[in-house]
């Protein structure tokens, strides 16, 4: 694996623990970060100052620079770990030019805003890469989760399979588990959807539901998943493979989930805006829901959780009652 160079771009939770899992197998790894200061204090104090502070690098292992031109003329496969929201902001400086033989492999969970594109799709317009050359991460894998080196399962995503086996590779450690898939658009689109279900989930907690109504609500999900998943992408596939029920079910569960967290805020009563300060972090959900919406207009999936809670962050339904409503169409 040292004789390709990797790239991760972004400076999050995700990127860091992405950046932990390539140590294992990869002898030097070129990383953007946007600040100057995060990248200082990582070459003096050798941890991330703001995310997942418990992972320590050897710097000598790293390339780090906030030029993201430098980074991705140094790199064979980038690994874009960019929240949705600013991957347009973040690539602004590249031209299709500058990706000109790169290959991207997409960790970031969510539809780009700017275009309403899955990432896939953003990738091959914008940045003009073929699509043999794309590739997604997804989970079920929380960062914490692999910064403490509890066992984590990832699932590679790509229409080449032996590209996805080679970074299944570079990511595969002692604690870390791999499998691959060729079924690109299908597992993107499930590890967009699983946020807004995600959301969907901690609503209802926050507004006192058991654990018995979750329990039909995640069963609901995974349907109304596997409908739009097949509407846009109409290939055979299993959604009880743990890239689509069991990273839904741990995004759904999980206290490290941040759209959950999320929509616990928003069902205990808090605003869109008093919720989105008060968490500093992106949930990929929030921007998701919408773009979904506006997706379907096009398939006309039935979609009763999403709309719910686009119902409830874009049109200021109450919750209480927009609940309320949802359990009636569930079974």
């Amino acid at each position: 694996m040292s004789e390709v160079q990797f790239g991760v771009i972004g400076g999050g939770s995700w990127a860091t623990a992405i950046v932990k899992m390539l140590t294992h197998n990869v002898s030097k790894i070129n990383w953007w970060m946007r600040s100057d200061k995060a990248v200082d204090h990582i070459k003096q104090h050798r941890h991330n100052p703001k995310y997942i502070r418990s992972v320590e690098f050897d710097p000598q292992q790293l390339f780090l620079s906030t030029d993201i031109q430098r980074i991705v003329q140094q790199s064979d496969i980038l690994v874009l770990a960019t929240p949705s929201a600013f991957v347009e902001e973040v690539l602004q400086p590249l031209s299709k030019k500058d990706f000109e033989g790169k290959i991207i492999f997409s960790a970031i969970k969510g539809i780009i805003p700017e275009t309403n594109e899955i990432p896939a799709d953003y990738l091959i317009n914008r940045c003009g890469i073929e699509e043999n050359c794309i590739g997604m991460i997804s989970g079920p894998c929380h960062a914490e989760e692999v910064a403490m080196e509890r066992l984590s399962y990832l699932t590679i995503g790509s229409p080449d399979k032996e590209l996805a086996q080679v970074v299944s590779d570079a990511l595969s450690c002692r604690f870390i588990k791999t499998s691959i898939t060729d079924d690109l658009y299908g597992t993107e689109v499930g590890a967009i959807l699983k946020n807004v279900f995600a959301i969907a989930s901690g609503i209802c907690h926050g507004l006192g539901y058991g654990d018995n109504f979750q329990a039909v609500l995640m069963s609901n999900a995974i349907q109304e998943m596997e409908r739009f998943v097949d509407a846009i992408s109409p290939v055979h596939r299993d959604v009880k493979d743990s890239a689509y029920l069991g990273d839904l079910l741990v995004t759904g569960y999980s206290l490290h989930s941040r759209n959950r967290r999320f929509g616990n805020f928003i069902g205990r009563g808090y605003s869109v805006r008093a919720t989105m300060a008060e968490m500093r972090m992106v949930a990929e959900g929030y921007y998701a829901v919408k773009c979904i919406m506006d997706i379907n207009q096009k398939y006309n999936v039935h979609l009763p959780i999403t709309e719910a809670v686009f119902h409830i962050l874009y049109e200021d339904t109450p919750a209480i009652s927009e609940i309320r409503d949802l359990s009636e169409k569930m079974s």
